[in-house]
């Protein structure tokens, strides 16, 4: 017999004391997703993942925050180099202008894609560290970003490592396109 069902035979219609009332369906009236933050890095894998995004604020009216980051090169860093620039900081800035150019053409792209609310960002550091505390600092709601970025396996044999630390450190959701 199975269990909760009538031994009067198969096929006996449930009583209406065996729905649970008390247990409604979420209100899909409001937008779930409010901010969806899109890690870009210049790869076609960002740019794909940015793709992706910008379907889902068409379901929720989310904003969408686009983060670029780049690797801050300290001066000890840099004096560990082989040729020395005449200024030390020249390495951060030419970083810093190809992540804002990174994110300009992500804004475009979104624009052209049909995307409403972007902001974009530019950030120095470890990429997975500065993107699981933006994304916790910006009270996000879902971080979306590329299986591997510029610097990863290209084989594509595996998960790239700053979207695997990024998946594993969030407090979000994280979808990995």
């Amino acid at each position: 017999s199975v269990p909760g069902s009538s031994k009067s035979g198969a096929g006996a219609p449930c009583s209406s004391s065996s729905v649970d009332d008390s247990t409604t369906m979420p209100d899909r009236s409001s937008p779930r997703l409010k901010r969806i933050l899109v890690a870009v890095d210049g790869s076609m894998t960002s740019f794909e993942a940015l793709s992706k995004a910008i379907e889902l604020p068409e379901l929720t009216d989310a904003e969408i925050y686009l983060l670029c980051v780049y690797k801050h090169h300290s001066l000890f860093e840099a004096s560990l180099s082989i040729g020395r620039p005449a200024q030390m900081d020249i390495p951060d800035k030419v970083l810093s202008e190809y992540a804002k150019e990174v994110v300009n053409h992500a804004k475009q792209l979104a624009a052209d894609r049909g995307g409403k609310d972007v902001r974009g960002f530019v950030k120095a550091g470890r990429p997975s560290k500065v993107i699981v505390d933006f994304a916790r600092d910006k009270s996000v709601d879902l971080i979306v970003i590329g299986t591997r970025g510029t610097h990863s396996d290209k084989d594509g044999l595996f998960l790239g490592s700053v979207s695997h630390r990024v998946a594993s450190n969030s407090e979000c959701p994280v979808l990995v396109v």
